[in-house]
């Protein structure tokens, strides 16, 4: 598939395979044909759009684990507390009239869980935005997802790049904000979670979990 008619393709200077492919001049038509291209060849990519700008990127293994562990740390505390969540992953999120796309690491709706509940396929002009979304930003991407993230209308995103756990918060001005508790789950700390992301090569995932569990038990109802 050609990309773009004339695409300009920039790259950083320590180019190594895994780093991402950043387009410019690129098509919203493009953009979406691309997407159904990954999609039926089965390439695990994100992609992220932003008015012409696309960066494609194949996620790393220490990427992979850190989502995957934040996400499970999510359902853990949702189950225990009995808060209904519905988790949509690193579902493609776009709005053609904004011209924004990108996938979430993971994402979650939780305040607005009832108005999606059920539902398979969404439209973000007439449809919610997830609540919550994770973002794991392990390799400075040359694309500005924060700001893709506000334009498409996510509240809450919590971000960690392997070190620093941050959760941010969207403001009436469209930008994020560094925030002392999250949104989603008012109780919770960034320093609550960052010391179960500590845990990580100490202890095996299950034990993380159960640490999770544990945790939130304690906490006053």
């Amino acid at each position: 598939m050609t990309i773009a008619a004339t695409p300009r393709v920039t790259r950083r200077k320590s180019e190594r395979k895994a780093e991402p492919m950043v387009l410019e001049g690129v098509s919203w038509e493009t953009y979406e044909r691309l997407l159904r291209d990954f999609d039926r060849s089965g390439q695990h990519m994100r992609v992220t759009y932003d008015d012409g700008r696309m960066s494609i990127v194949s996620p790393l293994p220490k990427h992979e684990k850190w989502k995957s562990l934040l996400g499970n740390i999510v359902e853990a505390i949702a189950y225990e507390l009995k808060i209904p969540i519905s988790t949509f992953g690193s579902t493609t999120w776009k709005r053609r009239d904004r011209r924004k796309g990108l996938e979430p690491d993971e994402c979650f709706y939780v305040q607005k869980e009832a108005k999606v509940r059920g539902k398979l396929s969404f439209n973000l002009k007439r449809d919610p935005p997830p609540d919550l979304a994770i973002e794991v930003d392990i390799r400075r991407h040359s694309v500005d997802r924060l700001a893709v993230y506000a334009s498409l209308g996510i509240k809450e995103v919590w971000e960690y790049d392997g070190k620093r756990f941050r959760t941010l918060l969207l403001g009436k001005g469209g930008s994020y904000r560094n925030a002392e508790y999250s949104a989603a789950f008012p109780f919770l700390r960034p320093a609550d979670l960052k010391k179960f992301l500590d845990m990580y090569g100490k202890v095996d995932q299950n034990s993380i979990i159960e640490a999770v569990r544990a945790w939130v038990r304690e906490l006053p109802r």
